[in-house]
């Protein structure tokens, strides 16, 4: 049962994580664009595998899939061990994923301006993923107090 409550905690995090990508970037021309990150990492990756990788409509989907996937199963991890500083952990968590976001796209050969590209991008690419990490623990901490 911890597992499946810390899988759930973890995929709402990434639910608000990636509602927040989603929504602000069609709003403001500085939010992040990590879509596009994603988009790339994939394209390289089955390229690599000599598969074709899937265009247009198809690799956002596949790409806000996979992104679902991955940070849902990351901010899953706040759920396992001690109840005690769940908050904290979250934060750490999120601020972890965050400045990753921003510092390892580069050290991947990949573009990192979707992320980098003006000091606001970078302070909200990082705030995204605290929420999320937030959001992950609100929840835990919901469902312990049940």
């Amino acid at each position: 049962m911890k597992i499946l409550k810390a899988l759930l905690a973890g995929f709402a995090g990434a639910g608000a994580l990636n509602i927040l990508h989603e929504t602000v970037r069609r709003f403001d021309k500085d939010a992040p664009r990590v879509h596009r990150i994603g988009e790339e990492a994939l394209s390289k990756s089955l390229h690599k595998l000599n598969l074709s990788a899937p265009v247009g409509e198809n690799l956002y989907l596949a790409t806000l899939a996979s992104d679902l996937i991955s940070n849902g199963l990351y901010f899953s991890a706040i759920g396992y061990g001690s109840k005690k500083n769940i908050y904290l952990k979250g934060a750490v968590a999120g601020l972890t994923a965050g400045f990753g976001a921003i510092s390892l796209p580069s050290k991947m050969g990949l573009d990192d301006a979707p992320v980098n590209r003006t000091e606001k991008t970078k302070i909200l690419t990082v705030t995204w993923y605290l929420i999320g990490g937030l959001v992950t623990a609100a929840v835990l901490s919901n469902m312990k107090k049940n």
